[in-house]
């Protein structure tokens, strides 16, 4: 019998039942606790089409999400759900056949929000597991996994996460996640690109069924954005990786349109390249991100304005800090212009002084594109740089590695996406010096599915080896990466497949590299 089936089979009395133990009263006062609420609602269909997710991990709370949907892919962007708000029944339990409900409460769906819910669960037992669902009427969710932060000052004995990025649904097939979900794993930190803003040429979804034209247009409106989601989250595997542990999510460029910055619009055509147009754009594409990630209240966006930069500790193993390289970029003359930012000068002083407070063994830094120097040129009289990349902003960079070794950061550690390509490399604070100390290990993740299959190595890469000593590693495969954390060493593993333009690839691991406590940068495991 599938899961599906078996949680309809569900009695809605059974459900209520368990509900009784730990009720709670809804977070946010998006609703009431009101069992007599759902006696009106009749689904059409099946509303957790999209399954389900819980994200942001602190010692006593997390954050669940759904959004309900019975048609995700109708035109309107509303999921074929009715224009009203919806009770929706959630449950957190310790164990999976929630025989020990320990917290319950109801939060509304409303269209709005396009029908998305994100109860804050408060009071639970820091570095457990824990079990959750959703009802609405008689329609049960899918059960997800999820797993608090330990309690500040302890050490954990070890944590293990995934890094993803850059899962074009049009590039190729989600077999990464599928591998994904059967890691035990206790987070996965989502570095951006979780959806594409375009097609690019492609029309039928995962399975090969074609897709509605309405849904070939490049993604401009709520409405787009909304469907865009739908479409992503319509794959099976996403849905398990999800389901599977608690996301740390951030984005990069394609969450809103290629290549933006700031409310500047790389288009070059009307009527994108307009601020005012461009912001607008920006409003809606922060609301349907966070309609449909498991975001706290913390990262609900105010117009085009969103605060995604946080700091997530766990326990005193490890801190973890996403960054924003995108709201606050400045343009820049030359890249060594001093005034140039890739974070703005409010988040990078943010950024310093999480070094010096912070008690963790490792600092963990999410960032959207690569931190390392990488000169795609192996003649040492010319170079050539990613201008989308911190090579654009070297003033700013040395300053911020040269500020992690004075605050003695021994173990700085930075994830990286964008690049569709794994990269294990070397941070040093001045890479124009070759004296100059090794500050850090920047690990590099390739694409979920973007630039479809990929290959073991390119001839660019050879050259890339050549040009930059500080590189240990490159590869051009797809896949994620898998880290083990203890208190004497960091592992990073490379899971690759060798393909994505057809389903049921085989994962393994290309390459590992570790990091020791105390001793900057990686080598091969």
């Amino acid at each position: 019998m599938r899961e599906r089936d078996r949680n309809r089979g569900l009695s809605r009395r059974r459900f209520l039942g368990y509900s009784s133990a730990g009720a709670a009263a809804v977070m946010l006062g998006s609703g009431w606790w009101d069992t007599n609420a759902y006696a009106d609602v009749r689904p059409s269909g099946y509303p957790f089409t999209l399954g389900v997710a819980s994200g942001d991990p602190a010692p006593d709370s997390v954050v669940l999400w759904t959004r309900l949907a019975v048609d995700p892919l109708a035109p309107d962007g509303m999921g074929g759900m009715p224009a009203k708000r919806i009770p929706v029944l959630y449950q957190v339990a310790t164990d999976e056949r929630f025989s020990n409900v320990v917290k319950a409460g109801t939060v509304f769906a409303s269209p709005e929000l396009g029908y998305s819910v994100h109860p804050e669960v408060h009071g639970l037992k820091p570095g457990r597991h824990y079990w959750y669902r959703f009802r609405v009427g008689k329609e049960v969710s899918p059960v997800g996994r999820t797993r608090t932060a330990p309690a500040p000052g302890t050490m954990a004995a070890s944590l293990t996460f995934g890094v993803a990025s850059c899962q074009s649904y049009h590039g190729g097939h989600y077999t990464a996640y599928k591998h994904m979900a059967e890691e035990d794993l206790d987070l996965v930190l989502h570095l951006g690109d979780y959806i594409y803003e375009e097609s690019y040429g492609f029309t039928t979804d995962h399975d090969g069924n074609p897709l509605p034209e309405y849904m070939l247009d490049e993604v401009m409106t709520l409405t787009r954005y909304r469907l865009q989601y739908a479409l992503y989250k319509s794959d099976p595997h996403l849905q398990a990786a999800h389901a599977r542990c608690a996301w740390i999510n951030t984005f990069d460029d394609h969450e809103v349109e290629d290549g933006w910055q700031a409310d500047r619009s790389k288009a070059d055509t009307e009527p994108d390249q307009d601020p005012a147009v461009f912001r607008q754009r920006k409003h809606v594409a922060f609301q349907a991100m966070y309609e449909n990630l498991p975001l706290r209240h913390t990262q609900m966006p105010n117009g085009p304005d969103i605060r995604i930069h946080r700091r997530i500790g766990y326990g005193e193993l490890a801190d973890f800090t996403m960054l924003d390289t995108r709201q606050y970029r400045t343009s820049r003359n030359g890249r060594l212009d001093p005034n140039a930012s890739m974070l703005g000068g409010r988040q990078a002083d943010w950024l310093i002084d999480g070094f010096s407070s912070s008690r963790a063994r490792w600092q963990v830094v999410g960032n959207q594109i690569p931190m390392a120097q990488l000169d795609r040129n192996p003649d040492p009289d010319a170079v050539s740089w990613f201008g989308e990349s911190w090579d654009a902003y070297v003033v700013e960079r040395d300053r911020l590695l040269t500020e992690a070794r004075e605050r003695d950061v021994d173990n700085l550690v930075v994830v990286t996406g964008d690049r569709h390509s794994n990269y294990m490399m070397d941070l040093k604070a001045n890479y124009d010096d070759p004296g100059s100390p090794v500050v850090g290990a920047e690990i590099v993740g390739t694409s979920i599915s973007s630039n479809r299959d990929g290959a073991d190595m390119l001839p660019v890469g050879e050259d890339y080896l050549r040009a930059n000593p500080h590189m240990k590693f490159c590869n051009f495969q797809r896949g994620y990466c898998r880290v083990k954390v203890t208190p004497d060493t960091l592992v990073n593993d490379f899971r690759v497949v060798p393909y994505v333009s057809r389903p049921d690839a085989p994962i393994s691991t290309r390459a590992s590299f570790v990091v020791e406590n105390g001793v900057p940068g990686a080598v091969p495991a």
